[in-house]
C-alpha cells in the first residue's frame, strides 16, 4: 500500500481578489488531513470515499437546460488528477497499471458537515502524491502543484488555487495565482513535463516567517458554504461594477501587501489592523455585489475578537464556514475561546501545519518575479 497525506487550508486575508492573477492572498495549511491510499489491482481499480459519498449534486439552468456543476464534487477533482498524473507518467516511459484509490478525510466533521478547509484541492494534492509515489515519479512539491492546479483547470474550477499551495508546501504562505489565459494557450501546445519545467507568469508561493507571539484562532460557524457558487456570484455581479471592482482589486493589493510586510517586521499591531482592513474590503464588495459574504454569526464571531483585544474576519468565501481571529499571546486567548462558545460559535483546535524537511526533498516554491 502506498498512501499520502496532506493537509487543509484556511484563508487569512485577500480572499476574492486573490482570483486575479498577481493579487496577493495570505494563507496557512491547518493540521487537518485528507489521505488518499493505493494498492495495486488486477483488471479493474476501484474510487471509495465514505466522506462524499453523500454530497448533493448541484445544478443550474442555462437557456431552459439543466447544467451540472461538478466543482463541488470532490471526485472529479480526484478523476482530473488522475488523469493529469498519468498523462505525465506516460509521458515519463511508465507504463499504467490498475489501482484502488481509498481517501480519507478529516476535513469534516464527525457528521459530515464541511468545516471550509479546501477539502477538493487537498485531494487533489493527496491524489497527485500518492500516484507520484505509484508510479515513481519523484515529484517535488512546485511539480504536484503544478498536476494540481492543472487538474483544477481541467475541472474549470473558478478558484485560485492558493489551497493547492498551502497542501503542498505547509506552514504560512504568501501567494498570488497564475495567469489561466496564458495556461491555457500553453496547454494546447506543450506536454505535460514541458508545463511543470516553465516558469508561470504571476505565480508567486512565499514562506512567511510568523512573529513568535501572534497566535491564530479558528471559530466554525455550523454554516456550510459552496465556496464555487459564491464566487460565481460575485464574477457575475461586478460585470455591470467594473469601476468598484478595480477599486477593490488595488486596494486589496495594498492591504495584503502591507500585512506580509507585518509578517517580515515581526509587527502584531501592523497584521491586526490589515485584517481589519481587509473586513472592511470585503464588506464594501459585498455591498456593491449584493452577495452575503460575512453572514451574522461571522460578525458576531469578529465583534467577540474585538473585544478580547483581536482582530477577525471571515475565511476564505464566507457565507458560512470559518473566520479567523489573530490575537497577541499576551493579550490571552482562553477568554475569546468562552465568548465563542456561548455564542456558539465553535473554536477549532487546529494548528498551523508545517512539513518535516528533508534533505532529499525541496520544497522552494516559486517566488513572484512579475
Amino acid at each position: 500500500m502506498i498512501e499520502a497525506s496532506v493537509p487543509g487550508k484556511l484563508y487569512i486575508a485577500g480572499e476574492y481578489a486573490v482570483v486575479e492573477p498577481g493579487y496577493p492572498a495570505i494563507l496557512v495549511a491547518v493540521d487537518q488531513f485528507i489521505t488518499v491510499r493505493v494498492n495495486r489491482a488486477q483488471q479493474v481499480g476501484t474510487i471509495q470515499s465514505a466522506q462524499y459519498r453523500d454530497l448533493p449534486v448541484r445544478w443550474t439552468r442555462k437557456n431552459d437546460r439543466m447544467i451540472i456543476d461538478v466543482r463541488d464534487n470532490p471526485f472529479h477533482y480526484i478523476l482530473a488528477a488522475i488523469r493529469m498524473t498519468e498523462k505525465f507518467a506516460k509521458e515519463k516511459g511508465r507504463e499504467l497499471d490498475f489501482f484502488d484509490l481509498k481517501v480519507e478525510s478529516e476535513l469534516d466533521s464527525s457528521n459530515g458537515r464541511k468545516y471550509g478547509l479546501g477539502s477538493s484541492g487537498a485531494v487533489t494534492v493527496a491524489t497527485v502524491q500518492v500516484l507520484g509515489k505509484f508510479y515513481k515519479l519523484d515529484l517535488q512539491p512546485l511539480e504536484v502543484f503544478k498536476l494540481a492546479a492543472l487538474a483544477h483547470h481541467e475541472v474549470a474550477s473558478n478558484g485560485s488555487c492558493g489551497d493547492l499551495a498551502a497542501s503542498c508546501f505547509g506552514g504560512w504562505l504568501a501567494f498570488s495565482t497564475f495567469d489561466d489565459d496564458w495556461l491555457h494557450q500553453k496547454m494546447d501546445k506543450c506536454t505535460v513535463a514541458e508545463l511543470l519545467k516553465l516558469d508561470w507568469p504571476k505565480l508567486s508561493i512565499e514562506p512567511l516567517a510568523v512573529p513568535k507571539d501572534l497566535r491564530l484562532l479558528i471559530g466554525w460557524t455550523g454554516q456550510p458554504a459552496s465556496t464555487t457558487n459564491l464566487v460565481d456570484q460575485v464574477s457575475e455581479a461586478i460585470q455591470t461594477h467594473q469601476e468598484e471592482y478595480q477599486s477593490f482589486l488595488q486596494a486589496s493589493r495594498a492591504c495584503v501587501d502591507e500585512m506580509i510586510r507585518g509578517f517580515k517586521a515581526d509587527d502584531i499591531k501592523r497584521i491586526q489592523t490589515m485584517i481589519r482592513r481587509n473586513r472592511a474590503l470585503l464588506q464594501q464588495l459585498a455591498d456593491f455585489t449584493g452577495v452575503k459574504i460575512e453572514i451574522s454569526d461571522l460578525t458576531k464571531m469578529c465583534e467577540l475578537a474585538e473585544e478580547f483585544h483581536g482582530a477577525a474576519k471571515s475565511s476564505g468565501a464566507g457565507g458560512g464556514d470559518c473566520g479567523i481571529a489573530i490575537l497577541d499571546k499576551k493579550a490571552g486567548i482562553l477568554p475569546l475561546v468562552s465568548a465563542w462558545e456561548k455564542a456558539e460559535i465553535t473554536p477549532l483546535p487546529l494548528h498551523v501545519y508545517f512539513y518535516p524537511q528533508t534533505k532529499e526533498e525541496n520544497r522552494e516554491p516559486q517566488r513572484r518575479t512579475s
